[in-house]
């Protein structure tokens, strides 16, 4: 019987996911890539074979399941040598080989699997308690000062709190150091070619994507963050001045296929885990986020170009999310009905889906990434994030956030790109939903290819928002609306009011839209009482210098001029001040592009029943400022527009109806808004069930 268990024991083979295969510039780099992968997973590696110039052999620095347990009957020495011999671990399979061919190294697996649970704290390990050379001497100098070890090691513990070593170890380097063996090399735990994770690695090692200059931002990948082993890379640059802020590398195959396997293995014991337990790492994920939220609205500035106010908004509206997604629990009773035929009981349920993608734009760094997958998670779905590679940072900073709450490894999960990395989300067949949120264009080919694919697909796009001003309207509150949602963020955002439709003229409200719009401050978003900050990219502003001309060249008449503004001390950066243009038609160009800059549009309409039909052809969103409730109630009954305002701008905190100011495409009938953000994550399954007395003898049929 002992023979039998022992058997199924060895035969048991833990999914501990291999490194992806790749090709890179170095050996160094190959092995540390497999080290910092195999960490991620539970596992360290070490070199079993090496000609340093030809081929690197990498296997499991931790042994097996122990065999042969059974006693033997005889005690004799014999035996017992025997017993000793056989009860040792058996050694692990994993292997995998980097080779050199043509200037370059290559990553192949040879042997993927373990015969070994991963570890769960990978301080665990006995590498995790070396000393690093530098400790080493530093232990020879306080051993000749005569100091004992607990001595020693309470000095080391002063420079280095994680250091996992005991008075033992310090016991047998010192040992070493009388024997006269100070070489490195004579301390084979030393050797930095031994073990990928060597040294403490967790405390000690730099990750190596800020070991570049500028950094690069790393993906995360089964609870690691890794630098991507691909040479493309995209610059992520301060609107304001130019400079590289930081590196988006183009995420390889291997490693997006990484990602999916770690939120697929992921995902059976986190949906598993009681909704309680969720909801308390959201509370105290929002308890993090409002600890950082300086932090992260200057990431945003820096990336973005938005004034620091509206940076901190967009982390709080992101917020406000979290806070949502820590009462789901109630949100998700499913109902119950009683005997519904003789004996049957039916009720239904809520479960999640699986793997699901999130594809965000540029425009809100840390709101839209938190409308995602804060929901999507605490449903109990595991989350591949792709956040734009214009503004990366504030998603990264986000999901540090998450796992220092206590997101399990592998439920979150980043990858970076552009065109290529969004077809291959749509295309995957573990990936069970995919949200996005972006240019018109672009969501319409995300949801084709990803439905197409069978996925649930919910695609918010466009940004083509109006507000139909009446001639009964509150100028002072109707014009302080109209300015700031028509410039705030420089225009950059799909909730701004991008086009005003004026009934019954715009003469008596020109004048003062011009005042206001000039006393807008335009300089970098870090300076103080900043209303306009640069936009997002000089290839943005040179669209926008576009669509500007082409309107006064179609007949549009430039009221406000923002394009030559100047901000001193800031000429390279991606300015674009107020600007106003009248007598605009629904054919001239810059109506019927996405400006997406703090350019707003003015027309004209004669009666609300022109105006509305305006909207309705061509609008996502709308508001209507007006003193008359009979004129209100006109606009909201025959409006068709999914988020409509009255007296004030079109936004809303999402948890009642952000996102449906967005022109939205589903694969079945869902949104962002409220209880809808539950029904896109989870599926609804049926239970009908019937229990019969056995004993009693009796039985109803349906």
């Amino acid at each position: 019987m002992m023979d039998i268990e022992c058997s199924s024991e060895l035969n048991e083979q833990p999914q501990m996911l291999p490194p992806p295969p790749g090709t890179f510039i170095d050996r160094e780099e190959l092995i540390q890539h497999v080290g910092e992968f195999a960490v991620s997973q539970g596992y360290v590696v070490t070199i079993k074979q090496s000609k340093r110039d030809k081929v690197v052999v990498l296997g499991c620095d931790r042994g097996g399941v122990y065999r042969n347990r059974r006693k033997p009957i005889d005690e004799s020495a014999e035996c017992i040598r025997r017993r000793r011999t056989g009860s040792r671990l058996t050694n692990c399979p994993f292997e995998v080989v980097g080779k050199k061919d043509d200037g370059l190294w290559v990553l192949t697996v040879k042997n993927g699997t373990h015969n070994h649970e991963p570890l769960k704290d990978i301080a665990e390990h006995p590498s995790a308690r070396r000393f690093s050379e530098k400790e080493v001497l530093l232990i020879k100098e306080m051993t000749e000062a005569g100091l004992k070890p607990r001595q020693i090691l309470k000095r080391l513990r002063q420079s280095n709190p994680d250091l996992l070593s005991t008075p033992k170890h310090v016991y047998n380097v010192k040992a070493k150091l009388r024997q006269g063996n100070m070489s490195v090399r004579n301390y084979k735990s030393l050797k930095p070619q031994k073990s990928a994770v060597r040294n403490n690695y967790l405390s000690v090692m730099e990750p190596s994507w800020r070991q570049h200059n500028p950094p690069r931002v790393p993906n995360l990948i089964g609870g690691r963050f890794v630098d991507s082993q691909s040479f493309a890379s995209i610059d992520v640059i301060n609107p304001a001045t130019q400079e590289v802020v930081s590196q988006v590398p183009l995420t390889t195959n291997e490693e997006f296929r990484a990602a999916v396997f770690a939120a697929k293995r992921a995902f059976p014991s986190w949906r598993n885990t009681p909704s309680t337990i969720r909801q308390r790492i959201m509370f105290k994920f929002q308890e993090l986020i409002r600890r950082d939220i300086d932090k992260l609205a200057m990431n945003i500035t820096n990336e973005h170009g938005k004034a620091l106010k509206d940076a901190y908004d967009d982390v709080l509206c992101g917020l406000e999310v979290v806070e949502h997604a820590c009462g789901l629990a109630n949100l998700q009773i499913g109902e119950f009905v009683s005997n519904i035929s003789n004996g049957v009981d039916s009720y239904s349920i809520r479960e999640p889906l699986g793997v699901c993608a999130g594809i965000c734009p540029f425009d809100f760094p840390a709101m839209i990434p938190l409308w995602m997958f804060s929901t999507a998670v605490t449903c109990g779905n595991t989350f591949i994030l792709k956040p734009s590679e214009k503004d990366p940072g504030a998603a990264v900073m986000l999901a540090e956030l998450a796992a220092e709450a206590g997101l399990p490894n592998g439920v979150l999960n980043i990858v970076h790109g552009s065109n290529e990395i969004i077809s291959t989300i749509c295309d995957d067949d573990d990936i069970k939903a995919v949200s996005f949120v972006g240019p018109s264009t672009a969501g319409s080919y995300v949801y084709s290819r990803a439905s197409a694919k069978g996925k649930r697909v919910q695609c918010n796009i466009g940004a083509k928002n109006h507000a139909v001003v009446m001639p009964d309207a509150s100028m002072d509150t109707t014009l302080n609306a109209l300015v700031t949602a028509g410039f705030g963020g420089a225009g950059q955002k799909r909730m701004s009011l991008s086009t005003v439709v004026f009934v019954g003229g715009l003469t008596p409200w020109e004048d003062k839209l011009v005042e206001r719009a000039q006393a807008l401050r335009v300089q970098p978003g870090t300076e103080p009482d900043t209303d306009i900050g640069p936009v997002i990219s000089k290839q943005a502003k040179e669209l926008i210098c576009r669509l500007i001309q082409s309107s006064v060249g179609s007949g549009a008449k430039l009221v406000v001029d923002g394009r030559n503004i100047l901000v001193p001390g800031y000429e390279h950066g991606n300015f674009i001040g107020p600007t106003i243009l009248s007598n605009v038609k629904v054919s001239m160009e810059c109506y019927k592009e996405e400006t997406c800059g703090p350019v707003l549009l003015c027309m004209e309409a004669d009666n609300i029943e022109e105006a509305i039909d305006i909207v309705n052809r061509y609008g996502n969103g709308a508001s209507i400022f007006t003193t008359s409730g009979v004129t209100a109630r006109k606009f909201q009954t025959e409006i068709e527009v999914g988020q409509v305002g009255i007296n004030i701008p079109i936004s809303a905190p999402f948890p009642f109806s952000c996102f449906t100011s967005l022109k939205p495409l589903f694969a079945g009938d869902f949104n962002f808004d409220g209880k809808a953000g539950i029904q896109f994550y989870t599926q609804i399954k049926t239970v009908s069930q019937q229990w019969k007395d056995v004993a009693a003898g009796t039985s109803s049929d349906v």
